[in-house]
């Protein structure tokens, strides 16, 4: 089997996955399985195009990823464990307060990190759009940058939805689209 041709299956099937986040129970497993799909397709298209900033722009976004869930869980469970046993110990309204503002620093920076995170996708995803000559690479990563910065406002996850739906469209696009052959080996 081609490699584009495993590549268009993999993310393709990848990203439905990634869809399906929301499904009680197994939406996060589902999710996982889908990211490390789509990983392995866009190493599979970085191979084929010679280009290896393909795969290491979108390796960069998934270990932001990572590392925001992990700091996000950290930090918001410190901060609520925290803020509840001081509560408990007879805390006053400044503990309160406290709890809030480490709610909204965490939230902060989940925001952030996941701003920085889609203008990776966005470099991946526009290299990919280029070399395959698949042009909805490009309105999906820029919907996945679009959906980040507004999330905070709650419409970006409407948004971002939207943008695996383009992705999920973008990969199953692979095999019409005019790829360029495979670039010659190196010479020796």
């Amino acid at each position: 089997m081609p490699v584009l041709e495993q590549a268009r299956l993999l993310g393709g099937i990848g990203s439905i996955l990634m869809l399906l986040a929301f499904v009680p129970h197994a939406g996060t497993v589902f999710s996982i399985i889908g990211f490390i799909l789509v990983l392995i397709a866009i190493k599979y298209i970085s191979d084929h195009t010679g280009d290896r900033t393909i795969f290491k722009n979108y390796l960069i976004a998934v270990i932001i990823g990572i590392i925001s869930a992990i700091v996000a869980a950290m930090m918001g469970v410190a901060g609520f464990l925290g803020s509840m046993s001081l509560l408990m110990a007879g805390g006053s309204i400044a503990t309160l307060t406290g709890m809030i503002m480490t709610l909204i620093a965490v939230l902060i920076l989940v925001w952030i990190l996941g701003i920085i995170s889609a203008i990776f996708i966005r470099r991946s995803f526009n290299s990919i759009a280029t070399s395959l000559n698949i042009k909805m690479f490009s309105t999906a990563a820029l919907l996945y940058l679009i959906g980040a910065v507004l999330t905070i406002i709650l419409v970006g996850a409407i948004i971002s939805l939207v943008a695996i739906i383009l992705q999920i469209i973008a990969f199953f696009q692979i095999s019409a689209g005019k790829a360029p052959p495979p670039p010659p080996p190196p010479p020796a």
